[in-house]
């Protein structure tokens, strides 16, 4: 009975991150929003032969593309987050779907800037009227969308935005980035009604591919990062080696692994070196005073003795 109770008090649960429901919800709505919408603007670019238009389109299809994906990472995450198979948890799951959105929206951007250059060397009429129609109407949707996701967007900045909800975060950066597109093509279509520049629209799709460009190296990079662990450079790094330093009776830190396993939540492999009768625990203990490390492996090693 005691063995038993013993062993329990070190088993843990691999489920590091609870989920979002309310963003999950959130998004499903926008997804229903923003494709409809998609749809108008791209068909309605097409009809009255707007560049600007169909690249507003074109990007809120990218909009979707990562909201749909959002969804998809919640569900699965929440679907798999008991399965052994996913040793820490299913929290890239939802980083996943935010590195794929990137790479479909690098292709978007191609294709936009594509036809707004045959556009700019074969000119063609546009119907100015519709076309700024359609684009106000994609705007209310984008500012309706900011609006759906911005309660779960937090708005404070530390270094690395580890306590973000990342899924979310791309979204919510996507509907504002998506809300400038449609605000330049509304521009490029008043300014072509009202002054016969017909290259505005042509030029506001190019500008605009630039846009989800910009927003998809921001993606990239930021799931990538998690995605290959490559976060040894963050501060709590730095502030748990300088603590480990510190503790008394270890002579060096052998190996240090911090690794983010949910939303501001680690995971650490630690060994150290130490001449006295410390233990693993000891160490798990004294670094029980940052709440972010949910899952900490330490390993104490002896110093080799050399006889002289």
């Amino acid at each position: 009975m005691n063995t038993s109770v013993s062993i329990k008090k070190w088993q843990h649960s691999h489920v590091f991150d609870e989920g979002n429901p309310l963003a999950e919800r959130n998004t499903r709505w926008a997804v229903a929003i923003t494709f409809i919408t998609m749809i108008a603007e791209i068909a309605g670019g097409w009809a009255y032969n707007s560049m600007a238009l169909l690249a507003d389109g074109w990007h809120m299809s990218s909009h979707t593309l990562a909201l749909g994906l959002s969804v998809l990472a919640y569900s699965a995450a929440r679907h798999y987050a008991n399965d052994i198979r996913f040793t820490f948890g299913t929290w890239k799951i939802e980083i996943l779907g935010g590195y794929t959105s990137s790479i479909f929206l690098v292709g978007v951007a191609a294709l936009m800037v594509f036809q707004s250059i045959d556009r700019l060397l074969s000119p063609s009429p546009i119907h100015y009227q519709q076309a700024i129609m359609l684009a106000i109407l994609g705007l209310l949707v984008n500012l309706a969308c900011a609006w759906l996701l911005k309660d779960d967007h937090h708005h404070g900045h530390d270094h690395s935005h580890s306590h973000h909800d990342l899924n979310l975060r791309s979204a919510y950066l996507h509907v504002i980035t998506d809300a400038a597109t449609s605000v330049l093509a509304i521009i490029a279509l008043i300014g072509g009604m009202l002054w016969g520049a017909n290259w505005l629209d042509p030029a506001m799709g190019i500008l605009g591919a630039c846009l989800v460009s910009l927003w998809a190296y921001g993606l990239l990079r930021d799931t990538s990062k998690v995605l290959l662990a490559a976060e040894m450079d963050m501060p709590l790094t730095t502030k748990v080696q300088q603590d480990i330093k510190s503790f008394p009776n270890i002579l060096a830190i052998t190996d240090l692994h911090i690794w983010q396993v949910g939303k501001g939540k680690y995971a650490a492999i630690i060994s150290v070196v130490s001449n006295s009768p410390l233990t693993p625990d000891n160490v798990r203990q004294h670094l029980s005073r940052y709440p972010e490390l949910v899952h900490i492996t330490v390993e104490v090693n002896k110093p080799d003795i050399i006889h002289t």
